[in-house]
């Protein structure tokens, strides 16, 4: 294995540029390449700023590059799969950002690319590399929670519909809505700790209420904004699940957009010796009980940069073939329960894993 792996860095959008590109420039065991983008000024800006790599505006010309070790997808969710499958096929390394794709099927065809070269392909569920979420997982398996019962999450916010009309807010574009860009993380979390049981069966409803009057929309401030009144609005901005898995049962509801002017961004894991409560992105709780007396206490320890450590654990396990716990063969079952959240949702009914 040489000594510095080549990057390219497909789709130099936000996220691109927040975690991943920072984090691949702070690894000495990389080199940015290229960066590409259909809009060829996004590329060229980013070699501008950062010194490195060249600018390319179709991903096809970099496929057959035999210098090129490993690619990061960041494109919009509608080419998650056919740009992984043809760069796993070239023989490339991937990390393609979360949603794995806007359906399970799509998903499961990166799969089946992935076993057929024999190439990694992860998908960014970045809280994976979370230091609180790890330290929680340890906490389960150690049996201090007790009998893990059930898992609520809780990803509700008043008025926060993304770019309303445009590519979040589209269903060719995006697979979905709250569920699939918020929803995914946070299932991913309640699967993560508690060792991801198997499925049994999923309850659903999504609605799309809130940003079907695009002109009528109300709100303070929108990221991925500003509004396009004459796009499409058809997708999720409100969900509830109940999932049954051989594990413990989870509940979930999630808003972009909802009118209760709170915000939630939580999950409850729920023992019968002890339970937690997770903030998004920050500290945990812990409630029990001895001799009598309730404990509540917020543990403190040294945070992580999650994405430097996906990153980094990305280039590690392309050099040593360490399987990851983002690998697609593990996180494959969240598309498949968030498309059964789906289905369930569109045929009123609830999904079995089993038939």
């Amino acid at each position: 294995m040489k000594e510095t792996l080549k990057i390219a860095i497909v789709g130099c959008g936000g996220i691109a540029r927040a975690a991943h590109i920072p984090a691949y420039l702070k690894s000495p065991g990389a080199e940015i390449k290229y960066f590409c983008d259909f809009n060829l000024s996004l590329a060229e800006e980013l070699v501008r700023e950062h010194g490195c790599g060249t600018a390319v505006q179709n991903y096809k010309d970099i496929l057959d590059d035999p210098d090129l070790d490993a690619v990061s997808v960041c494109t919009p969710n509608h080419v998650h799969a056919s740009v992984s499958i043809e760069f796993l096929r070239a023989g490339k390394h991937v990390l393609c950002e979360k949603p794995a794709a806007r359906t399970y099927e799509e998903a499961f065809e990166m799969q089946k690319a992935a076993q057929e070269t024999g190439k990694i392909l992860l998908i960014g569920v970045v809280n994976r590399f979370n230091t609180a979420v790890n330290i929680i997982k340890d906490m389960i398996e150690d049996g201090e929670l007790g009998d893990l019962y059930h898992i609520y999450a809780s990803f509700r916010a008043h008025r926060s519909i993304p770019g309303l009309g445009g590519a979040f807010t589209t269903r060719a574009v995006a697979g979905g809505g709250v569920m699939i860009d918020w929803g995914i993380h946070y299932l991913d979390i309640v699967m993560y700790c508690s060792g991801d049981p198997k499925p049994k069966t999923v309850s659903a409803q999504a609605y799309s209420k809130l940003g079907r009057n695009l002109k009528d929309y109300a709100y303070l401030n929108m990221w991925a904004g500003p509004p396009k009144y004459d796009g499409t609005y058809d997708v999720d901005d409100f969900v509830t699940a109940l999932i049954r898995t051989e594990g413990p049962t989870i509940s979930m509801n999630g808003a972009w957009a909802q009118n209760i002017g709170e915000e939630e961004m939580y999950i409850d894991f729920l023992g019968d010796q002890a339970g937690i409560r997770l903030t998004y992105g920050g500290d945990f709780k812990l409630y029990s009980a001895k001799s009598g007396a309730l404990i509540e206490s917020t543990p403190k320890f040294n945070k992580k940069d999650q994405f430097q450590a996906e990153i980094d654990s990305f280039l590690g396990s392309i050099r040593t073939g360490t399987k990851l716990p983002s690998h697609i063969d593990t996180v494959i079952i969240s598309a498949k329960m968030i498309q059964a959240i789906y289905d369930s949702s569109e045929l009123g009914k609830e999904i079995s894993f089993d038939s």
